[in-house]
């Protein structure tokens, strides 16, 4: 093999290589974009519903003869320092109704924090029958030193829910971010 004939199949090589490289550098990329639209769709993972979603919701009819247990669940990230609650732990609702629980937040820090709770659902395929109308979840909260915050979830449970769900649990993680995120 003549050397022009290496020098060509080595550059093909390397474009190759290179653009193998920016192909899963994209892949990649577009990952966590692509979860997130499959997991709305499907409920999977415990996401629920977007909010133009359960406000299309609205005109729904209640199931009177039907109840559901909603229970509410918190925790923080270990680096978080606040206390984060909701103010009933449990509800039983009829699937259609609408309802407001409040949360409260507080921040334990010397210092001003900004903080996102992210929410699951279980099971997951209540997920998609949960509708989060109003939520403190769609946006961070800022919170300054020592602060204590009431923040409102106004939610229904679809009445197109399995009969077989009994229960369905609400869990919200907070988590400390910064502006930037």
């Amino acid at each position: 093999m003549s050397e022009r004939t290496q020098s060509e199949n080595n550059r093909r090589l390397l474009r190759r290589l290179v653009l193998s490289a920016v192909a899963m550098f994209g892949f990649g990329y577009a990952l966590v974009p692509i979860y997130n639209v499959l997991c709305e769709i499907t409920g999977l993972n415990g996401k629920t519903s977007s909010q133009a979603v359960a406000l299309a919701a609205v005109e729904g009819e209640v199931d009177p003869d039907r109840l559901i247990t909603v229970e509410f669940v918190t925790s923080i990230n270990e680096s978080a320092p606040w206390r984060f609650e909701p103010e009933v732990r449990k509800l039983q609702v009829h699937p259609g109704e609408f309802h407001q629980i409040d949360y409260w937040a507080e921040n334990l820090s010397g210092e001003a924090m900004i903080g996102q709770a992210i929410p699951s659902v279980a099971p997951g395929t209540a997920a998609r029958h949960f509708q989060k109308i109003e939520c403190f979840c769609f946006a961070k909260q800022g919170f300054q030193v020592g602060e204590t915050k009431t923040m409102p979830l106004a939610f229904r449970i679809d009445p197109a829910i399995s009969p077989q769900v009994s229960t369905v649990t609400l869990s919200y993680t907070m988590f400390s971010v910064d502006d930037e995120s």
